[in-house]
């Protein structure tokens, strides 16, 4: 079976990716969900306080969710350790929550980031507080595994970018990985993290293939994705992929477009960002979520403050329309900045000093 799609698919063992028969054993080739799925039977394999739960896990066909990445867990670990659940957001948050204050590690996947607004008491005045409520006596190592993002028409109700709403939150963590090996290696990091993980896939990034080593990545350090002399580009996500969409395109003209992916928002790796803007002179954050109130903005006002006298332009941000995201193809691909859009946008601001 292929990547073509992740639901009711069965996954193929990981192979090593080769290049001209050489690359490194360390390096494999997979697609999100499966570098997502290899991550969890990693850890589960290494620390038996680690359990995954959620709805639906060990159905849909041979089983692993509606997208795959918890498939053959129950298999291999039994159902103990993955734990098909009642459809009830705010019960599962809760219980994982109590579970990880009692020395246990939850994985807890939530099938769409929108739901986990049925669970927000649990996220944020729990999960969130609890080690600053109790003096330090608990620790909640909880990862909130679930998915965001348009793309592939779930409309307005399973669609939405909410990752600003969980950065605001004093307590959480947030991951917003971009790629296979970012999925991988950032899952095994936050499973290993002592505080609260809300970790945000993009539903239309599951299928997308790259290399995967084999260790955990560090939460708070972003990565140049590729490197450029003219203009910083920050993206996350889908925006990432279309700004180096952008930097291919742009780069025809003589324009070297750097992007960044900050990869965690919390905690944020600032230091990258404010030195990539500081070599290029230029700014442009972009992501998915509505512009207005987005994370752009912090990161706009953050390294705007930082050099203020040294950029050749005003930073930027570039986000998405502020409306529910449409149903329908065509709309829903306009509320979102699509490569076009980004390349113009950055010709204007390298234009514009």
């Amino acid at each position: 079976m292929t990547d073509t799609a992740p639901e009711h698919t069965e996954p193929a063992e990981p192979t090593a990716h080769r290049e001209g028969g050489t690359a490194p054993r360390s390096t494999r080739t997979l697609s999100t969900w499966r570098a997502l799925n290899s991550a969890l039977h990693r850890a589960m394999a290494a620390d038996g306080r680690v359990f995954v739960m959620g709805e639906d896990l060990t159905r849909w066909g041979t089983g692993g969710g509606i997208y795959g990445v918890t498939r053959k867990l129950a298999e291999t670990f039994g159902t103990e350790r993955v734990r098909d659940t009642p459809i009830s957001e705010e019960a599962l948050v809760s219980a994982a929550v109590a579970a990880a204050m009692r020395g246990a590690r939850p994985v807890l996947e939530i099938m769409y980031s929108d739901f986990t607004l049925l669970g927000m008491d649990g996220i944020v005045n729990q999960a969130a507080k609890a080690r600053y409520m109790f003096g330090g006596q608990y620790e909640v190592p909880l990862v909130l595994r679930t998915n965001q993002g348009s793309g592939i028409g779930k409309a307005a109700q399973h669609s939405q970018s909410l990752e600003v709403l969980f950065a605001h939150v004093p307590g959480l963590e947030v991951v917003v990985p971009g790629s296979a090996g970012d999925a991988y290696g950032l899952l095994l990091s936050a499973i290993e993290s002592p505080n609260p993980t809300v970790f945000l896939e993009h539903k239309a990034l599951y299928n997308d293939r790259g290399p995967v080593g084999e260790g955990p990545i560090p939460l708070g350090l972003a990565d140049v994705v590729r490197p450029g002399s003219d203009v910083t580009v920050v993206a996350t996500q889908l925006m990432r992929r279309r700004a180096l969409e952008a930097a291919d395109v742009l780069a025809a003209e003589g324009i070297g477009v750097e992007v960044v992916d900050p990869r965690t928002l919390y905690p944020l790796d600032i230091d990258t960002v404010t030195a990539s803007a500081a070599r290029t002179g230029r700014l442009l954050v972009t992501h998915e979520a509505p512009e207005l109130f987005g994370f752009g903005a912090e990161l706009a006002a953050q390294v705007g403050r930082r050099l203020w006298h040294t950029l050749r332009a005003a930073p930027r941000r570039l986000g998405g329309a502020r409306t529910p995201v449409p149903y329908a193809e065509g709309l829903e691909a306009a509320v979102v900045p699509d490569t076009g859009l980004l390349v113009r946008e950055i010709r204007d601001l390298v234009a514009s000093g």
